[in-house]
C-alpha cells in the first residue's frame, strides 16, 4: 500500500474525539481505527506491537546495527477534531493544481478559493487531496499517522539504512487536549521523540502556548417582568458585560506570532444561569499568569457590582515546552539539518495551539513537532499537498539515517 491509498484509507475512519464524555478514547471509532492499524503494524513487519485499553498504539522498528545509537520515536494522533463532521469523509486528488477555484461540493456551492486561502498558490502544479466539503479531511493528524507507518516500511525494505531502535505510537483524543493524559513515557523507552503534527512543508516547533480552560458561571434571578424592578438580576445581561470588559484586541482574530489572547468558545444561558468558557493562551508563562488573574479580577468586579453572582473555575491544560527543549536543542538542529539535506527550508516558529509533544515534554520526553503537509485544518477547507507528504517520509528517513551518521 503506497501513502496515499494508506492515507486515504486512514480518513475514511470516523474518529472525531467528543470531549464531553470523559472516557479514554472518547469514541469508539478511534478505537476500531486503532484495532485496524495495530493489524497493519504487524502485517508489515513491526514487532512488540501493542494496544491498550485506553486506545494508545505503540510498534517497534529494530536497530540494524550493532552501532550503540539513542532510542527515537516518532508520534501522531488518531483522533480528529470535534469541530467538524469526520464521518464518511469522500476524499479525492486534485491532479498539478491549477491555481483556480476547486469546487469541492457543486451542489452545495462549497468553493475552496484562493481568493480565500492564498496559501493555495503555493502548491501549483501539485497533487492535492481534498474533501467533498462536507466533512473535515482529517489530515489533522492522519496524514502524519500515514507519514510514519510508510517510513517504518520503507526503513524495512531498505537495510541498507542504518538506524538504531525506532518507536512509534499512535495516541487518541489530542484534539480535546487529553493525548499525553495516559501515554507512558517510561514503557516507550525513547530518548527523544518528534510528533508528525505540524502544518504546512517545512514546519519545525519546538514552543507552544502555555493553555489554561476557564469556566464562569453567573447566577440570576428571574421575576416577573411587571414587578422586576430593583430584583431581577439577569444573568445574559452580566454575562455579556464581563465579555465586553475584557481587551477587544486580545482575541485569536487579532493576534498573530507571539501574542496571547482570551478567547470566548461558549456562551449559553438564562435569566436565571449563564455560562462562559475561555480558553487562555500566551506563550510566556508571566504573562499567562496575569491573564488567569485578570479574568479572575473581572469575576471579583462582577461580584463587587452585583453581589457574590459569579464564580470562575480557571485549570491549566498544558505549557509551553521550550523549557524542556532548550536544553536538548541537537535535537532540533538535527531536524533542520536532515530538511536542508533534503532541499527542505525550515520554517521554525511558535505554535499557536497546542500539541501532544508539549504534554509529553513535560512528562520526560522531549518531543518537538515535524510538519505533515495539511492546511486548513478542522474545517471542510482543509487540504493535503501530496508532495508535502512525501516530503515528510523522506524526513523521518533522513533523521534516523543522520542518528547513527553522527554517533562515532
Amino acid at each position: 500500500m503506497n501513502l496515499i491509498e494508506r492515507f486515504i484509507k486512514y480518513v475514511g475512519f470516523n474518529t472525531q474525539s467528543d470531549p464531553e464524555t470523559g472516557l479514554t478514547p472518547s469514541t469508539p471509532g478511534q478505537m476500531h481505527f486503532a484495532e485496524k492499524l495495530a493489524a497493519e503494524l504487524k502485517e508489515i513487519g513491526l514487532q512488540e506491537v501493542k494496544l491498550d485499553q485506553n486506545g494508545y498504539l505503540t510498534a517497534t522498528l529494530p536497530a540494524n546495527t550493532d552501532k550503540e545509537l539513542p532510542v527515537v520515536g516518532f508520534i501522531a494522533h488518531i483522533d480528529t477534531s470535534p469541530d467538524m463532521s469526520g464521518k464518511n469523509v469522500n476524499a479525492r486528488v486534485i491532479v498539478k493544481y491549477d491555481g483556480k477555484d476547486i469546487v469541492l461540493n457543486e451542489k452545495e456551492n462549497i468553493i475552496l478559493s484562493p481568493n480565500d486561502f492564498p496559501e493555495l498558490k503555493k502548491y501549483l502544479k501539485q497533487d492535492l487531496i481534498v474533501p467533498d466539503g462536507t466533512t473535515l479531511l482529517g489530515a489533522d493528524d492522519k496524514a502524519g499517522v500515514a507519514e510514519i507507518v510508510t517510513a517504518m516500511e520503507y526503513l524495512m525494505a531498505h537495510p541498507k539504512i542504518k538506524h538504531g531502535k525506532i518507536r512509534i505510537a499512535f495516541t487518541p483524543d489530542e484534539e480535546i487536549g487529553k493525548g499525553a493524559h495516559h501515554f507512558n513515557v517510561e514503557k516507550f523507552g525513547a530518548d527523544w521523540a518528534y510528533t508528525m503534527d505540524g502544518g504546512e512543508i517545512g514546519e519545525l516547533e519546538f514552543e507552544n502556548f502555555n493553555a489554561a480552560l476557564a469556566k464562569i458561571t453567573i447566577k440570576g434571578r428571574n421575576v416577573h417582568l411587571g414587578y422586576a424592578k430593583y430584583k431581577m438580576i439577569n444573568s445574559i445581561r452580566i454575562g455579556n458585560q464581563l465579555v465586553t470588559m475584557l481587551p477587544r484586541s486580545e482575541t485569536p482574530e487579532h493576534t498573530a506570532g507571539y501574542e496571547g489572547f482570551y478567547h470566548l468558545t461558549s456562551f449559553q444561558g438564562t435569566v436565571e444561569k449563564t455560562e462562559l468558557t475561555y480558553i487562555i493562551r500566551d506563550h510566556d508563562r508571566d504573562r499567562f499568569e496575569r491573564r488567569k488573574k485578570e479574568l479572575a479580577h473581572l469575576v471579583n468586579k462582577i461580584n463587587a457590582e452585583f453581589g457574590d453572582v459569579a464564580t470562575l473555575e480557571v485549570n491549566d491544560q498544558y505549557y509551553n515546552m521550550r523549557e524542556k527543549i532548550e536544553p536538548v536543542m541537537h535535537i532540533v538542529d538535527l531536524v533542520s539539518d536532515s530538511m536542508k539535506e533534503l532541499g527542505i527550508r525550515p520554517i521554525i516558529k511558535p505554535i499557536r495551539g497546542g500539541t501532544d509533544g508539549a504534554q509529553l515534554s513535560f512528562k520526560g520526553l522531549p518531543c518537538p513537532n515535524i510538519f505533515a503537509g495539511g492546511l486548513n485544518f478542522h474545517g471542510r477547507y482543509e487540504f493535503v499537498p501530496i508532495q508535502s507528504m512525501d516530503k515528510a517520509v523522506q524526513v523521518i528517513v533522513k533523521i534516523v539515517e543522520n542518528i547513527a551518521k553522527r554517533v562515532n
